[in-house]
This record gives structure tokens, sequence and C-alpha cells, in this order.
């Protein structure tokens, strides 16, 4: 699948390219000026890591984005009434600061103007059309019931309606005799034989169901009539045949509100639905529970003598409920009272001019619409002879009902294009048959645009059988109107009915314009007749009552006896529909008669004739124009498809995405297609609804055979198709999407603001009354302390102190995979521990002071005895991941780059790990012939270290600390010794950390916090580390929780990841875990250790998850860090919770924090990250002016503290970049002449209601994201989480998403974790979501495996690896779309 895939891709851009000249590269949907958006990033970031390594942040460069912009546009989809007090309750209670960026709240989505030269109606108001007047003809009936009790009794023995088998030969004659007789026989039983004397089941007025199949209109017409006879309502549904049918529900939906509980079927129907294991019928979605009645012959009572039914004279009171099936897909019953089923026959027969005894073929649905009419209603008033011919029949024989016509000397056909299409293709079977018996051949959809084309061919197929031109009849028809029009037999020789050649352009702005350009962009239809008999017509606008001009389309909208009343139980919608008056430009009533909508859209032409252009459901309104799916179609047939899709399964319809309706084109495409013939077919069909409707098709998408909800008669369920496509369910084989095209409305891209900043930055002080956004740790001098570690400068004297002081108490416990200890060290065993690693140092490496050693290990005991090693030899460790033994083409090169970058001179490591790094898989990815001394710490003699090295100042550096970013940047920053301390007693302090005490870690150890809890806290503070390395969760994701639990721990430290792994693997086993003892109530702190955005809704949910095994929902907190200070916040124990907020996300992106409700649209949820350590102090800083900004406003943080790194590590030592990041001043302000670090992420500080240990007002610090991570697209900074957590959503089969940008576009991958055939349906719900929450279009979406987005142990995404991955074209994808 994937390579065919690939191949074609570069076809397809290709043909895309010559498709849309004017779109020959994909628009730029990100530069706001003429230079290209990737020129703001340095070279080097494009490089994989091991291009280049610099100590920077990108921000020095990207952090441009900070300025303002001005005026409050006014939103233009609101009344301006509305929009004026909206604005006096938006105004503050004091002026605002001019000083300040005033907030324009909604990006404003650009309104498409109307076209100036747009055609516009120019004709005078229309007057409502008349019918010619309903004949009165003595002999007719007074009810229709009384026709059938006429012919029944008097002509009993003529036939009535004919059945036909599979083959099409006749197989059962219905005569009128047998019709009254069984008919009498189902209506006495339906009153008297279903309950009892007492308690019938049945009252005249109920409703009930008639299923029956489309092969039976036997049965179906005695159940039909017997409802008549018995004065019950018979609703028509179709035989449900699965338990979830397309639009299945829905029918549930109707059979409830018409109050139904009896369904009336045959015997042979009733055994054919879908049961239950026990026998019974399955209870279908959304349906009542029904009593099913077997109205076979056998099974019904005959009536006494005396038994009559009552038949009355028809009145207002409802016959039946015919069923219709919305745009949306609901199922509403339309109902037709007495009257108007008998008014109706009588127009029928006038119009029709049937006559006793004649003879009709019926291939149409016999349920509904004009089937249901002619050959069950208006034939029993007429005594005509109908030859019933199903689809099931046509399917197998299309020239079926043309041989039934040849046969039987019909009169009268009733067909739809789609059978004179098939009997075309089956001509060449039968060479010698007639229609010339024919006089009218009824179209039934002959308002469809193709249906001019079929009615031709099929004319001048057939005119040489005995076909009269005057005899093709298209009609009207709606279910609420019932007959529309319809053509009347012409009379031979008189001119041919007429024809209108409309402009496609101006039926878009609903305009008549005779088509005058060229003959493509115009549409061809017939009339449908004129108005029925005892009718009156008029065209309203579909959105009001008010009449059209002459030159205008509207709604057909019809006034006479015949046609529906209401829709069954739903009042309001019944009003607008059944009850309308028509109103004139003036808004006074024309006349006083109401009218039905008939849901058709169309014009009365010269001489009345009546055309119609499309159905209301039909339509689709992008920028204001409207264009009717059927011509859409229509225009996807004309384009040669027949090698491609199936002709008669091809799905329009629109669906809303970005304040507009997009136009989606569904087709199944033939099995033996290739793709390349498929990407032909695609691209020549936008191509043609590009050029002919002048509107772009925003998604196309080929399907395989037979996979598209299909209605009962074959036809395409449109809403259920549409619901397929929404809910990603449709399974695609091949897609298309054009949003670049499409997408107009888009809101301009902002464009940069020179020199404009808070008005600080000119005054040079901030504003009266706004209070600087800093914030502060408790201050370190003040807080006394009797402790005896504060007379040690440096770490390693601290670890000699305790050896001599407390040898045996217990520091370390590393645990296996079984939770058992594997490894415990007193604090004599590693000091002694570490005395040999140095003397090794001296001996076998043959190190000086200072020199850097890399220390290679897994995590565990011997990783920290080394680095206590290393600064008793007075050498600089710098900790290292080692490469992992099944990936070392990936793993190994960083290690290695780490090496050379760090200048190390020896590589401290286990035997096993060393032997690895001299292997021959490992010689494949790097030279292994240059590594520095190697030496093995397995084996050590017991040897006295002369003397401890000591340092001679604390500035010194202590050890480096490597990191590769998210984005792929690899940074050392130089930790000294002071720095070491200060940061030990920080957490001391905060985390009230004794030797009595006992903390769990599952964290990896080798950089930021992450190394300094599991190496460096537990020497300083003495308290006892149980070390649990996060790799052993995936043999056993029990052991970090029941290791907490097991040791009663009140504080541990994990990392996402770990935090991850448990609320995926554990979520559903918290009884396992009740099983197992596990209980968590003695936690008081469960920290996350992050340099990120808190996750909300991780941490939220693993403290739902886990709060049954006793955890509770205030211990679960975060810390944040980043290379320039590994550690500013950490919840610790005393002081408030952490707090949450929501902000707006629209404003984020305009670099602004707006403070929203919870459950307000585009909110986010952001938590503070814990609290400010002791010593450390915060500002918010604008990136740009480097001026302080205001609480609550976005900027950059920065820190000041004496933990703060002291430079980064770099091959240059690159001067200015040391000073702009770790020793950078503010432009002005009180706090100017401090030096302050810059951390490269975004947030704010808001002083909260709550109090701080302090005794004063806490201040909370909210951390937004890394600056270098976000992605400025259309002039906006976007966080890449944002995005990636909009596209998690939106499909249950998304494992996991990244996005990053490539030229100028957004690329979104995400992982599928289902089949392969939902691959396709992640692209159209990837670009919607986008593009409704984020205002982007998405450039290339690629659906991967699960497992390809790298990620690191902190649980951090490695978008710049992917992208380089995705580039160097190494991802393997299941499928790449490029939206054109």
């Amino acid at each position: 699948m994937r390579g065919q895939r690939m191949l074609h891709m570069q076809y397809l851009i290709k043909t895309l390219e010559k498709l849309y000249k004017n779109f020959s590269v994909p628009p730029d949907v990100t530069a706001t000026t003429s230079t290209p958006a990737s020129s703001a990033r340095p070279s080097a970031i494009d490089l994989p890591p091991s291009g280049i390594v610099k100590g920077m942040h990108k921000a020095s460069n990207r952090s441009s984005l900070m300025d303002t912009a001005d005026g409050v546009p006014v939103s233009s989809r609101v009344s301006t009434k509305i929009q004026q007090l909206l604005n006096t309750l938006k105004r503050p209670k004091r002026p605002p600061l001019k000083e300040f960026f005033v907030d324009d709240f909604e990006e404003i989505v650009e309104v498409p103007q109307p076209d100036p030269n747009q055609p516009r109606p120019e004709g005078r108001q229309m007057t409502p059309v008349k019918g010619e007047p309903l004949g009165v003809v003595c002999n007719w009936p007074p009810a229709l019931e009384a026709a059938l009790q006429r012919w029944g009794t008097t002509q009993s023995k003529c036939p009535c309606l004919t059945a036909l088998d599979v083959t099409g030969k006749p197989v059962y004659t219905l005569t009128y005799g047998k019709l009254w007789s069984r008919s009498l026989k189902l209506a006495y039983t339906l009153l008297n034989k279903l309950g009892t004397k007492n308690e019938p089941v049945l009252k005249p007025g109920d409703r009930v169901a008639l299923v029956y199949p489309n092969n039976d209109p036997v049965m179906f017409m005695v159940a039909f009539y017997g409802c008549l006879l018995a004065e019950v309502i018979p609703v028509p549904i179709e035989v449900p045949l699965t338990r979830k049918d397309a639009g299945g529900q829905q029918i549930g939906f109707l059979l409830g509100s018409c109050g139904i509980v009896l369904a009336l079927t045959t015997e042979v129907c009733l055994k054919g639905l879908p049961k239950t294991q026990n026998g019974e019928i399955v209870q279908f979605k959304g349906w009542p529970r029904l009593k099913w009645v077997v109205t076979d012959s056998k099974y019904l009572s005959k009536s006494p003598k005396d038994w009559q039914p009552n038949i009355s004279n028809a009145g207002t009171e409802p016959a039946y409920i015919e069923y219709k099936t919305s745009k949306e897909g609901s199922v509403m019953g339309v109902t037709v009272s007495r009257i108007a089923m008998l008014s109706h026959c009588q127009a029928l027969s006038q119009a029709c001019n049937y006559s006793e005894g004649e003879t009709i073929v019926n291939v149409l649905d016999f349920k509904k619409d004009a089937g249901l009419w002619h050959s069950m209603l208006t034939s029993v008033m007429n005594k005509l002879h109908t030859i019933s011919v199903p689809y099931s029949v046509m399917k197998t024989c299309p020239l079926s009902w043309v041989q039934r016509v040849h046969t039987h000397k019909a009169k009268v056909a009733l067909v739809k294009c789609r059978d004179l299409h098939w009997a075309m293709m089956a001509h060449r079977d039968q060479r010698d048959v007639s229609l010339s018996s024919l006089r009218m051949l009824i179209v039934t959809d002959g308002a469809n645009p193709w249906s001019v084309s079929s009615c031709d061919a099929f004319l001048s197929l057939f005119q040489s059988h005995g076909l009269k031109p005057e005899a093709i009849c298209p009609c009207a028809t709606s279910a609420e109107a019932m007959t529309v029009a319809i053509r009347r037999p012409g009379v031979p020789g008189a001119p041919l009915p007429g024809r209108a050649i409309l402009s496609m352009n101006g039926l878009s702005y609903g305009v008549i314009r005779v088509n005058t350009e060229d003959k493509n962009s115009a549409l061809t239809v017939q009339d449908v007749g004129h108005v029925m008999p005892g009718g009156m017509m008029c065209i309203a606008k579909p959105d009001s009552p008010q009449l059209c001009k002459t030159d205008e389309i509207g709604e057909i909208c019809v006034s006479s006896k015949a046609g529906g009343m209401m829709y069954y139980g739903l009042t309001g919608v019944t009003k607008n529909t059944f009850e309308v008056i028509p109103v004139n430009s003036a808004g006074c009533p024309v006349g006083d008669v109401p009218f039905v909508r008939s849901g058709l859209m169309g014009f009365v032409g010269p001489g009345s004739l009546v055309f119609v252009v499309g159905k209301i459901d039909g339509m689709l309104i992008v920028s204001g124009r409207r264009h009717n799916a059927d011509d859409i179609v229509a225009t996807g047939l004309a384009v040669e498809s027949i090698k491609t899709v199936y002709r008669g399964r091809i799905a329009v319809f629109s669906v809303t995405v970005f304040y507009d309706e997009r136009i989606v084109v569904v087709a199944e495409q033939r099995p033996d297609a290739s793709e390349e013939d498929s990407f032909q077919w695609m691209s020549r069909v936008l191509q043609a609804i590009d050029s002919i409707h002048q509107v772009g098709v925003y998604c196309l998408a080929l399907v395989p055979a037979n996979t598209l909800p299909k209605t009962p008669l074959g036809g395409i369920h449109i809403s259920q198709t549409k619901q397929h496509f929404l809910e990603g369910s449709l399974h695609p084989c091949n897609i298309l999407m054009c949003p670049h095209t499409c997408v107009t409305n888009l809101p301009k891209p902002r464009q940069k603001q020179p020199g404009v900043g808070p008005a600080s930055v000119m005054v040079g002080n901030l504003v009266a009354g706004k209070r600087i956004a800093q914030a502060s740790g408790r201050d370190l001098g003040q807080i006394e302390e009797n402790d005896l570690v504060r007379k040690h400068q440096f770490l390693s004297e601290v670890l000699q102190w305790r050896a001599q002081a407390t040898p045996e108490h217990m520091l370390f416990l590393l645990l296996n995979a079984k939770g058992a200890p594997v490894c415990t060290a007193t604090c004599l065993q590693l000091h002694k521990r570490a005395e040999r690693i140095a003397s090794i140092l001296y001996e076998k490496g043959h190190l000086n002071v200072g020199d850097n050693v890399v220390l290679l290990y897994p995590p565990g005991i011997e990783l920290i005895a080394a680095f206590y090693g290393c600064l008793y030899a007075g050498c600089i460790p710098v900790t290292v991941r080692p490469p992992h033994a099944q990936n070392l083409t990936a793993t190994l090169p960083t290690v290695r780059m780490i090496v050379d970058v760090s200048k190390a001179a020896c590589i401290l490591t286990s035997q096993i790990l060393m032997r690895l790094l001299r292997s021959r898989e490992a010689a494949t990815a790097v030279d292994v012939k240059t590594w520095p001394t190697i030496i093995d710490t397995d084996d050590l003699p017991r040897k006295r270290l002369p003397q401890v090295y000591k340092p001679p100042t604390p500035e010194m550096l202590a050890y480096l600390d490597f990191s590769v970013s998210t984005t792929g940047m690899l940074t050392g920053v130089k930790m000294s010794h002071a720095a070491v301390s200060a940061l030990c007693r920080a957490i001391k302090l905060q985390c009230e950390l004794y030797s009595t005490r006992q903390i769990a870690i599952c964290l990896d150890p080798y950089c930021g916090l992450g190394f300094a809890l599991w190496c460096l806290c537990s020497v300083y503070s003495g308290h006892q580390s149980i070390l649990i390395p996060p790799m052993e969760l995936e043999s056993n994701l029990f052991l970090w929780l029941s290791t907490v639990s097991q040791y009663k721990i009140r504080d541990t430290f994990c990392s996402y990841s770990v935090m991850d792994m448990c609320t995926k693997g554990l979520g559903n086993q918290v009884d396992v875990l009740k099983a197992r003892g596990i209980h968590l109530s003695g936690v008081r702190t469960c920290v996350v250790v992050a340099e990120e955005r808190p996750r909300v809704a991780l941490t939220q949910s693993f403290s739902k998850l886990f709060k049954d095994i006793g955890l509770s929902s205030r211990a679960v907190s975060t810390t944040f860090g980043s290379r320039v200070n590994v550690a500013i916040c950490l919840q610790g124990t005393s002081g408030p919770d952490p707090t949450t907020v929501y902000v707006d996300l629209k404003s984020l992106r305009h670099d602004r924090v707006r403070l929203v409700e919870r459950g307000a649209p585009q909110s986010l949820l952001l938590s503070e990250s814990g609290k400010i350590l002791p010593g450390v102090k915060v500002i918010i800083v604008n990136p740009e002016t480097k001026g302080p900004v205001g609480d609550s406003h976005l900027g950059e943080i920065w820190v000041n503290s004496p933990h703060t790194a002291s430079g980064y590590y770099t091959i240059y030592d690159n001067e200015t970049l040391q000073a702009d990041h770790f020793n950078t001043r503010l432009s002005f302000g009180d706090a100017a002449q401090t030096l302050w670090a810059r951390t490269g992420y975004l947030g704010f500080v808001r002083r909260t209601e709550l109090t701080a240990a302090s005794g004063e007002r806490h201040d909370a610090l909210y951390v937004v994201g890394a600056l270098d991570e976000t992605l400025e697209l259309r002039g906006l900074r976007y966080h890449p989480i944002d995005i990636e957590t909009s596209v998690s959503r939106t499909h249950r089969s998304i494992a996991e998403c990244a996005v990053f940008t490539w030229t100028n576009l957004l690329v979104v991958v995400v992982e599928l974790c289902g089949c392969e055939q939902e691959a396709l349906d992640l692209v159209p719900l990837v670009t919607n979501v986008v593009l409704e929450e984020h205002y982007l279009i998405v450039g290339v979406v690629v659906v991967v495996d699960p497992g390809v987005i790298p990620i690191n142990s902190r649980g951090e995404k490695q978008r710049m690896h992917l992208r380089d991955s995705f580039l160097a074209d190494q991802l393997d994808p299941i499928y790449v779309a490029y939206n054109m």
C-alpha cells in the first residue's frame, strides 16, 4: 500500500500544479513580509543534531513577536445594536491605559465581499399561477375506500396488481375481488382479534408500521387498504436488514414519535429479520419495542357476515404517514389526510387522463412518493392494472420494465432516469420490443440536471421501437406537496415542450439568465409541465415567505387540497412548511391561502411551464453562492469516469468548516481502477468543477466499491455518508484535500508593529497602578538552620563528613523490576567506592585536575559513586545516557557527540558497556578507534586515596550538564560547586528533607533536576533515596506505585513518561492494585519533574484514576526548570496548593494573556508549576525590549538565583551569547542592576488571593511553553502542543501526534493505532480541526505507525528529529497527504 502511495504522490503533485496554474506552489500561509518565513531560523536548526552544537536558544532570533495590535475591530456577524450593547459591557471601568496595547479579542474572519458585478434579479414580483380547475366527474367516489369497495364487489375478477418473480416473469396477479376480501379480513383482525374485547390493541386513529420488502407489492397493498378500512394510520417503512442500518436509528425516532407499537409484515419477511440467540427479533437501534403481526391470509380471521367497515366521506382526518429523510438525516413523517389522498388521486387522474382498465408499469418504490400515488392509490380509483417491477429484478434484468410494457401493451410507465439509463445499456439484448402502446412515460426525477440528456438519449434509441416523443412526461414531486407538476401527454404534431439553457453563474446567485457564455457553464433544464389541476403555485424565497421576482430562483410552494397536512408530532417545523402565507416586497400578505413548501427550487417560465433546478436539501451555500449537489454530481459524471468510479455512486454534500460550507465529493472507486487512473480522474473533476461552477472542492475522496451506505433502493444515503466522513469512518482509499484553494476567509496575517512596546519603554518606568510581573521564593538569608552541612562548602566534603559521622546510615537503595533491592549504599560505602574510583582515575587515566570525564552507566548507584569519585579526584564529571544496545545507530552518535563536545579525557563505564562501545555494531555508527581512554569500574582494587581534592573556590566548576533539547539542540551548562550547594539547600528546605526521611525517585539520572535528585540531594540532606530506574517499569508497571506503597513513601518524584505509562497501563486495573494491597494514602507529594508547560490533562487523569487507592487530589504537582537553571519551581511541602487558570488561546497567539471562565470556547487550562524555590527570583520580560511587563502579561521568564548555571559549555566560548543568556540586565526599571538568566520559556506571573508561607499574597508562575519550540505562522505564535492536543482529540485511532513547519507549510504527523484502512479518514479530520481551532491550513498530513514519533526520556517529543526524518524520507509512512 505504502510504496504505491508514494509513487503517485509525485504524479498527483504534478497534475495539481498543472491544474491550479496560479497555485504552482501551495500558497504561502505563513509569511507576513516579503522575506520567506524560514529565514527567521538560524541555519543550525535545520541540521540534525550531529551537525553543529551551540549553546544557544533559537529564541534569540525568533522572539520578535511580542508586539501589539491597535484598534478593536467589530465582529461583522452581529447586529449593530447587539454590538453596541456588547461594547458598553466590555468597556473597562477606568479609561484604558494607552501605553498598553488594546486587545482585539476576536481575530476577524474575512467575510467575502459581494461581487459588485454579480447578477441581480430585475423582473417584477411574480404572481401565483393557477392550474386548470379540477373537473367534476359524476362517478368519482366520495372516498378512496369506497372506490375499492365498488370495484371489489362489482368487478371482482378484474386484475389489480401483478407481481414478478426474480427473473422478471409474472408470478401472481391480485384481482380487485381478492384485494377487497383480504383487506376486509385484515381490517377485522386488526380491530377485533389482537387484544380482548374490552382492551383492544388497536383503535381507529392509531398508527401502525408497515414493514414489507420491495419485491412484495401484493402483501403491501392488502396491508395498506386493510389499515384504511380499519381506520388505523399506516406508516410504510423499509425492512430493517441489520441492527445498524443506514438511517435506521432515525426511522426508530419516527416510529417513537408516532407512538407506534405494532408492525405488520409477512411471514417470509419476519423470518428474514435479524434475531437474537433465543430467536427473538433484535431490538433495532433507536426503535421502540414493537409487536410484530403477520398478515398472510392463513393467519387472518374472516369477518362475520354482519361486520362492515366504516367508510365515511373523505375528511381532514389522517389517512397515512409517508416518511421523509431531511438533509441532516433526521426522518419526519408527512401526514396525508383522507381528503388530500382522494383529491390527489383525482388531480392525477385528470392530469394523466387515466381511464378504467388501463395497464400501467411501475418501477418505483410503491411505499412512497409517485410509486405509491400512482400504483397503489390512483390505480384503485380508476380500476387500473399495475405491473410492479421491483428493484431486485431491475438489477438482474435492467430491460424487464421495457419488456413488460411490450408484453402487456401498457399505456403508462413510471420510471426514474436510472431506469432509462439501464434500459439503454441493456438494449442490445433485445431488439423486438415495441413501446408504441405508451401514451405516458412518466419520469419522476425529471427535475434532475441529468434528466434532459437521459430522456433525449432514451428517445433517440427507442423512437425506432415506437416510442412517441410526446409520451415523455417529466414530473416533479415532493413528500410535502406531493405531485408539484407533471407534463401532460402532448398532442401529436404540437410543438415540443420547453427547454431553458441557464447560466450556472446566474443560478449560483439565484438569478435566471439565459446562458451566453461558453456552453460548459450552462445548465439545460426541461420543464416538468404545468401546475396540477385544482392547484395554485408561487415561488418564494427559501428562507422567508417573500415572493420572488419573475427572473429569480426560489422555492416552489403549492396550495391545493392535495398536499401533506403536517409533519406528525412536529408542530414548530410544520408551521414553517405547511402554512406559508406569501408576502410581497413590502411584507404585506398576498391573499390568505396557505401554501406548502415543496423543498424544490425552481421558477415558472413562459406559458406557465414549471422548471425545477434542484432541491433545497441538495443546496450547498459556499461564500454566499448557491450550488446544487446534483449539478456537481453531473459535472463529475461528465468527466470520463467509467473506468474509475461507478456512475450512480457519487455523493456530494457540504460540511461546515471555519464559518463556511465546504464541498465534499465522495465516490465509489471500481476495484480495477489503478491509483494513477484515480488521481487523474480526481484532478480532472476538480478542474471541471472549478471551471464550470467557479467553486473549489474542499475534499474529494474515493472509497472502495460497495462501501458507501445505501438507501433501500440502491441510491447513496447522503446524510449517513456525511456522518461517516465527519466521524472518520468512511475509510477512503484515495483522498485529495484542497483547503489552500477553498478557504478564502482566514483572518489577515498579523503584521509586525515596528517599535511598539509597552509604554514603559518610552516613559522609563511602569505606569502607576500596574504591578511588575515578578515573584520570588523564600529568602535564603533569613532562614536560620543549625545544620552542620552549612559549614561545608563542597558536596565532596559533605560526603566525607557523613562517612565519619554516620558511616552506617543508608543513603541509596536501588530496586530491580521485581521491586527487590539489588544494591545499597551507606555513607561509608559510597565514600570508599568514590575513593577507589578517584585512585583509578589518577593511575589509569593519568588525569589532571579539571579534566572532563564522561560517566556512562545505567541508572544506579555505580553512577553516583563515579560522580563523587570524579569530585574526589578534582575531575569534572559529565553524565551521559548509555547507548541502547538494540538501537546503536540512533543512540550512539549522541554519546559520541557529547564525548567530543565536552573534550572528555576519559570515559568511566561498566565492562558490558565498554565492550559495546568497541563492538563491530558500534563501528558502523561511529568511529570507535578514536574514543578517549575507557576505564571500566566493575572490579576496582582497594586503594586508599592519599588526599581528596578540594577546589580553591566554590565558583570552580563541579560538573557539566548536557542535554538534547526537543528541537534537537545539544547544550551543555556549567554547574559550579556553589550552585550545587545552593541547589541542594533550596530543595532540602522546600521539601523538608532530613536524614530520617525516605523519598522514591523514578526518573532518568542524566541531566537537569532528575540528576540532582538522584545523585546530589541525598548526600547533602542525608535522606534515603529509593531509586527506581524508569526502564524497569516496562517489564513491571506496578513497580513504582507498589514501592511507594510498600515503603510508605511520603514524597516521590517521577517523569511524565512514567506517569503516562501508569495512567495508560494501570488505569483499568485499579481493582488489581487494591487486591495487591497497594495504597497511596500516605503520599504527601507526587512531583513530576519537567522542563515544559504542565500537562494538566495527564496529571488530572492520574489523580482521578488512583484516588480509589487513596491518592490525595492535592498530592500531584510539577516542577519547572530550564537549561540555565534546572530547578526554578518545585511544589514542596508547605504553601498553598497549585492554582489553575483558563486562558484564551486566540490571545495567546498574539502573545497576550486573557483570562477566561472555565468552558469558554478556545480556552486553555494552565496550572502553576509548583512553588518558586527559596532564593529564586523570577521576572517576566518582553524579550524584544528587555523591559519588565505587568502582572498577567505574557513574556519570557528570567531567573536570578544562587544555583543558576554559570554558562554554556561551548566549543567556541561564545561570550556574547553567555552574556545574553546568563548575565543579562533589564533595559530599565528597579531590577535593572540585577543580573538575570534567560530561561527561553514564555510565561506569566499572576498575583492570587492565597497566602504564601511568608504571609504575603502568593504570586503564581505559569509556564506557557519554550520560545524555541514555537511556530511562527501567519504572523502569530503557536505552541505545537496546542495544535497537537486538538489533533489527538479528533479520532480514537490517533495514538500520538506531532507538528512542525517545513518551508512555509504546517506538517502534522499522526500515529495510527487502528487498522490501516482508517489512515485516510484522519486527513480531513486533522485538516478540519486545525482550521477550526487554530485558523491554520495544514500543508501535509503524514500518517505513520505507532512509535515513530521520537520521544525522549523526559517524555518530550523530539519534533526536530522527526522533521529531519521526514525530510530525509525515513519515516516509512502509511500515507502522506499533500493538501492543495
